[in-house]
C-alpha cells in the first residue's frame, strides 16, 4: 500500500509539474505572456468598438498604470456631473449673522434688541471680533480644500516604472542574451498587401469613430510596428523595444523578457505576416493621437531552451494564427509607438 500510495504521489507531482511548465511554456509571444495590458488614454476602461477583423469584444486592460475609478470618471469631451457645492461663507454674512445674533440676546437678558451690543463694550468693538472669526473661518475653509484637491498626472507626463527590470536601457543597449535569433524571416515583404486590406476594411465600414483622419502612412506604421515589435521580442532586444512601445508597455514587456531568461527559455518568433486588419477608432487628447486597430496575423512561434537550444513549445516548422487589438500612440506630431495590447 505505501508503494502504491508512493507511486501515486510521484506521478501527481509529475502531472503538476508539467502542467506548471505547459502553462508559463504557452505564455509566448509579445503580449501572450501579459494577458491585456497597457494604456488607452482616457478611454483606457472603455471596450473599443468591434471590427470585421475582431468581430468580438477585446479583453478589458487587465494592467495598467491608469487607475480603473469607475463610470463615474469624466472622460474628455463629457459634461461634468453636478456636483453639489459647498456653502461659502462670507463676510457679509457673518457680520450679519453676528449682528442678529447679539440683539436676540439682548432681547432674551431684558436689555432690548441694542442691549447686547452695548454688553459687549461697544459696536465697534463686536464688528472687530466678527470681522477676526470670519477672517479664520475663511482661512480654514479654503486650506481644507485645497488640501482635498487631487493631485492628476496629465496624460502627456512620462510613465515611472518602479518594478524590477523596467527601466529603459543606458546608451546604445545590446539585446539581452547576445542578439539570439537571425530575426523575422517574413520581414515587411507583404507589407503592401496588408496595407491595402486594412484601408479598404476601415473604408467600407460605416461610422468608423476616426477623429484624427488615419491614412495609409499610418496603417503603414501599424504593421511596421506588429512585425518590428516581434522580431525586437524574439531578439530580447530590449533598446530597440524602447523605441518602438510607449515607456510603460516597454517595462511590462521587458518584465516578460525577464521571466523567460529566469525559465531558461527564449521566445523565437518568425514569419509575421499581417492577414487582415481594420481601424477600430482613433482621436485626440491634446497634443496626444491614439490609434485602435484589430490585426489578424500569422507567425511563427516556439519556445527554446535557452542553453541546449531545443524546441520546447511550438512547432518551427508551422505558422499559427493571432488576432490582436493594438492601441498606438503619437505625441506632439510625432512616430506612432505601441501603448496596450488587448486579446481578441
Amino acid at each position: 500500500m505505501m508503494n502504491l500510495a508512493s507511486r501515486r504521489s510521484r506521478v501527481m507531482i509529475a502531472l503538476a509539474a508539467a502542467l506548471v511548465f505547459a502553462g508559463s511554456a504557452a505564455e509566448a509571444r509579445v503580449g501572450r505572456g501579459g494577458g491585456s495590458f497597457g494604456s488607452r488614454g482616457a478611454r483606457t476602461y472603455t471596450p473599443p468598438p468591434a471590427t470585421r477583423t475582431a468581430p468580438d469584444a477585446a479583453a478589458p486592460i487587465q494592467r495598467s498604470q491608469i487607475p480603473n475609478q469607475g463610470p463615474n470618471v469624466t472622460r474628455p469631451g463629457m459634461p461634468a456631473p453636478n456636483v453639489a457645492q459647498p456653502r461659502r461663507f462670507g463676510f457679509g454674512t457673518g457680520l450679519m449673522a453676528g449682528l442678529f445674533g447679539a440683539g436676540l440676546l439682548g432681547l432674551l437678558f431684558g436689555n432690548g434688541f441694542f442691549g447686547g451690543l452695548a454688553g459687549l463694550a461697544s459696536i465697534f468693538g463686536l464688528l472687530l471680533q466678527i470681522g477676526l472669526i470670519v477672517l479664520l473661518v475663511s482661512f480654514a475653509m479654503r486650506w481644507f480644500r485645497r488640501r482635498q484637491q487631487p493631485a492628476y498626472a496629465g496624460p502627456d507626463q512620462g510613465y515611472a516604472r518602479s518594478m524590477g527590470g523596467s527601466v529603459p536601457p543606458a546608451g546604445g543597449g545590446r539585446p539581452m542574451g547576445g542578439g539570439l535569433g537571425a530575426g523575422l524571416g517574413g520581414g515587411l515583404g507583404g507589407a503592401m498587401d496588408g496595407l491595402r486590406g486594412m484601408a479598404q476594411n476601415t473604408q467600407r465600414r460605416p461610422g468608423v469613430r476616426d477623429e484624427i483622419g488615419i491614412g495609409e502612412g499610418d496603417y503603414a506604421a501599424f504593421e511596421k510596428g506588429l512585425v518590428e515589435l516581434q522580431d525586437a521580442y524574439s531578439r530580447e532586444d530590449v533598446a530597440k523595444i524602447w523605441t518602438l512601445a510607449t515607456p510603460e508597455m516597454a517595462g511590462y514587456i521587458q518584465e516578460e523578457l525577464n521571466d523567460n531568461a529566469a525559465r531558461g527559455v527564449v521566445n523565437k518568433l518568425s514569419n509575421v505576416r499581417l492577414l487582415q486588419g481594420d481601424l477600430s477608432e482613433a482621436w485626440r487628447e491634446g497634443a496626444t493621437d491614439y490609434a485602435t486597430v484589430a490585426m489578424r496575423f500569422a507567425i511563427t512561434d516556439v519556445m527554446i531552451d535557452r542553453t541546449t537550444g531545443r524546441v520546447v513549445e511550438g512547432d518551427p516548422s508551422r505558422a499559427e494564427e493571432a488576432t490582436e487589438v493594438w492601441t498606438f500612440r503619437r505625441d506632439g506630431g510625432g512616430s506612432w509607438k505601441v501603448s496596450a495590447i488587448q486579446q481578441a
